[in-house]
């Protein structure tokens, strides 16, 4: 019998009618003889107004909370009364969502009175979407006739480390509970439905999976019960060759490997961020990112060795927007060790991420992308640790530029791709900015000017008849 684990996301259970359309897609694939573990994200909007309550639940009257709370059992109410036509399995669930937002109420009440919110609060707070949306899908898988239990991931078996808020699995001991706890259920034909995103420490305190982290969820448990595949819901048909409101013609990509889907989820394609295809990648288990809305198509499938049975160099091009990019120049940084390293330890300690780094082989300047909205911040943070050092003499900086990225496994080893993407922005008299190109030669990555963005990434598109994929 085919094991498949299903993640539906947040737009997948953003209505009581989405979650009936979940709970019969996993009742079609159960009737078809497979056995079926369904993985939940919170409900649509749910997760971002946890983490805004915790934050303001410190400045806040218990009155407020209650009200947040009240509001939070009707959406949820609200939503299973759609999803589940059966009035006494309902009744069940609201029993089952206002005891947790009752256990959410006095969490919030407690960071009310002592004043601070600590990252293992903080986690525990933001746990509650999907512990809310788990028993309405539960609830209408059941009025489907199916037999199923709900879990927490913590419940399910999923051991992290405490590193909370960004938390990673202990794979051994998480195969071992997973296999020991889900394993019997489908044996018999019950169907767990698991929270995604939530897991514990190996003392049993909550934490949460960081960016991703429902994926994430549903490739740790694939793994752990060697699962043919795992299926990720959402509202688009796969991943596109590139965003379809910049090229109308853009098409669905049949077919990716992991460090294809890799880097196009680090560019903001609708794919798995990269920490949660790692389980998989080493499995070699096949992931298929499919539409709710359309299951009668196949999606995009993310395997092993993917790369050799397409023929296409690019495969795909994608835009990043609000992003900023900083200069720095200084001649003494020319042969002196550790130069470079300064300014990346100043940006790291002020949490400012880079995402693109650039340097000549002179060693007299570095220029690096961040995002748009830390610009501020990292230059007065710049200027005040290197300026007047003697190590950097300039600091500038241009807010109206954006990120082009070329991407394709056949990318490596294929001489002239470089040369044709330069020669077609060339052709539009488009200036480019900066390059960087990994040693992976999975993407080229290069900087425009904001207002040519778009006609970049038609260009690119045309060059390498993406719309012919």
């Amino acid at each position: 019998m085919k094991k498949i684990v299903m993640k539906f996301g947040g737009t997948s259970v953003a209505t009581g009618e989405n979650i009936r359309r979940v709970a019969t897609i996993v009742a079609d694939s159960v009737n078809k003889d497979c056995r079926v573990v369904v993985v939940v994200s919170a409900l649509a909007g749910v997760t971002n107004q946890l983490v805004e309550e915790a934050g303001q639940a410190k400045k806040k009257d218990e009155k407020q909370i209650q009200e947040f709370t009240r509001k939070l059992v009707e959406k949820h109410v609200a939503t299973a009364a759609k999803a589940i036509e059966n009035k006494s399995i309902q009744k069940e669930v609201e029993q089952v969502i206002e005891k947790t937002v009752s256990a959410l109420e006095k969490v919030l009440t407690g960071i009310c009175y002592v004043g601070e919110i600590t990252p293992k609060s903080k986690d525990y707070v933001m746990s509650f979407g999907e512990r809310l949306s788990a028993p309405i899908v539960w609830g209408a898988l059941r009025d489907l006739k199916l037999k199923t239990e709900f879990f927490t991931g913590k419940e399910a078996g999923i051991v992290t480390d405490d590193n909370f808020g960004e938390a990673s699995p202990l794979m051994n001991v998480t195969t071992h509970q997973v296999k020991g706890r889900l394993e019997p259920l489908l044996e018999k034909n019950v169907v767990p439905v698991v929270t995604g995103y939530i897991a514990a420490t190996q003392d049993g305190v909550v934490t949460t999976l960081g960016r991703g982290g429902s994926d994430y969820t549903a490739t740790i448990l694939s793994v752990a019960l060697a699962a043919d595949e795992v299926w990720i819901w959402t509202d688009v048909d796969g991943i596109m060759t590139t965003d379809p409101k910049i090229v109308q013609s853009a098409k669905m990509l049949p077919q990716l490997s992991y460090g294809e889907a890799a880097e196009m989820a680090i560019f903001g394609a609708k794919a798995m961020h990269p920490s949660a295809l790692e389980p998989v990648t080493e499995a070699c288990i096949p992931v298929r990112i499919r539409n709710l809305f359309n299951p009668e198509n196949h999606g995009t499938l993310i395997a092993d060795g993917q790369e050799v049975k397409s023929k296409e160099v690019v495969k795909a091009v994608a835009i990043i927007k609000d992003v900023a990019m900083i200069n720095i120049r200084g001649a003494a940084m020319v042969g002196a060790p550790g130069s470079y390293s300064k300014i990346f330890d100043v940006l790291g300690k002020n949490n400012i991420n880079i995402m693109m780094v650039s340097t000549a082989v002179s060693e007299a300047n570095i220029s690096l992308i961040i995002r748009r909205n830390l610009l501020g911040r990292a230059l007065s943070t710049l200027e005040i640790a290197l300026l007047g050092g003697g190590l950097v003499n300039e600091i500038t900086s241009e807010d109206d530029v954006c990120v082009i990225a070329a991407m394709g496994a056949n990318m490596k080893g294929t001489l002239g791709v470089a040369s044709r993407i330069f020669t077609a922005m060339a052709q539009k008299k488009i200036n480019i900015r900066m390059i960087a190109q990994g040693s992976s030669e999975l993407n080229i990555s290069f900087v425009v000017k904001e207002e040519d963005g778009e006609a970049a990434i038609q260009a690119i598109h045309k060059e390498f008849k993406l719309d012919q994929i």
